[in-house]
């Protein structure tokens, strides 16, 4: 029997914007992912549940307070101020020598809480956060009840999300969630491992200075890829989270073979590091034909990460993340977790 798959339709109430080549477009990071995804799995017989409540407490030993707040009420107070725009977005960010404090205007707090315009708020975005949030939570208590593995088919994607900012299509960080779950339900060290194309710059600045969570990224060159200031391999941690971090930036066209040994690092690593479960931030924009992604993964080759997957030999919260070739999406989520059920 295939592990179940914990997902949520109130994705659909999230329809982001992005800026994209001096143009305000309809974002990559669609409603229509999921669904397609949802089909696949649906027809390889994954069972699936629905998610439970999120846990406000958990959320806020992962985000800041005052950030999951402005978060809820963001829409609200952008309405309340008067615009008429079916989308909020910052326009203005604080930057070097900028020192001031959090300015009280919504229009400002887009910006002091945002550090990309690659995502916006709307009237659906809270609750569909909340529901993706509450999605790995669910996937992780499945875990913490003995199950070897569960999916946790989260749209908007979490991984880019720090403690107090959104970007790169991701509000709260779903992976960072799963990961403490599984710490507050008795595992004294999680490792996170994050496959996707792009760093999870976010999942890293949560734990940077825990000693309890073992962060793993393989992904794009930061000197030359999304998000860009954070990723590169001498970023090992900081205080008790020294050598709790660890990076495995790789060059644009990055072929199988080469992706396949930074893998084969990271499993060591982290096995290392005697982590007694793991949490997998799924991205599969590695894929060669990702429109906005420049490695060489082909279909094939999630097959072999699902099944190379297996020798974590820990309970396993798998996370969706990245991957934007929507008429493949729904197989290369598949195959990872086809083969890694055997």
């Amino acid at each position: 029997m295939p592990f179940t798959v914990v997902r949520s339709d109130a994705h659909r109430s999230h329809h982001c914007l992005e800026l994209d080549d001096t143009e305000l477009i309809p974002s990559w990071e669609h409603p229509g992912r999921a669904d397609i995804v949802d089909a696949a799995l649906d027809e390889a017989g994954f069972p699936t549940i629905e998610p439970h409540a999120l846990d406000q407490a958990l959320v806020e030993r992962i985000h800041a307070p005052d950030y999951v707040a402005f978060l809820e009420n963001a829409w609200t107070r952008w309405e309340a101020a008067g615009h008429d725009a079916t989308s909020a977005m910052a326009y203005a960010w604080p930057v070097r020598r900028m020192a001031g404090g959090r300015p009280d205007a919504i229009e400002a707090q887009l910006g002091w809480y945002s550090f990309a315009a690659d995502c916006s708020i709307t009237a659906g975005t809270w609750p569909a956060v909340e529901a993706s949030a509450a999605t790995a939570q669910t996937a992780a208590d499945l875990v913490l009840d003995g199950a070897a593995a569960a999916f946790a088919r989260c749209r908007p994607p979490g991984h880019h999300a720090s403690r107090d900012q959104f970007g790169g299509y991701c509000y709260l960080n779903n992976a960072a969630i799963a990961a403490q779950r599984l710490r507050d339900g008795g595992h004294d060290r999680v490792g996170v491992l994050d496959v996707d194309y792009h760093h999870g710059n976010g999942t890293q600045d949560i734990f940077w200075r825990r000693d309890d969570v073992a962060f793993a990224s393989i992904h794009a060159d930061p000197l030359v890829e999304f998000p860009y200031f954070l990723g590169h391999a001498d970023e090992t941690g900081d205080g008790p989270g020294e050598g709790f971090t660890k990076n495995l930036p790789l060059p644009h066209d990055t072929d199988a073979d080469t992706w396949f040994t930074a893998l084969d690092h990271a499993l060591g690593w982290l096995d290392g590091h005697g982590v007694t479960a793991n949490v997998v931030s799924l991205g599969v924009d590695t894929f060669i034909r990702d429109p906005i992604s420049r490695f060489r993964l082909t279909a094939d080759d999630f097959d072999r990460l699902g099944a190379r997957l297996r020798d974590l030999a820990t309970p396993t919260v798998f996370v969706m993340e990245g991957g934007y070739a929507t008429d493949e999406l729904g197989d290369n989520i598949r195959r990872v977790l086809t083969a890694y059920d055997g």
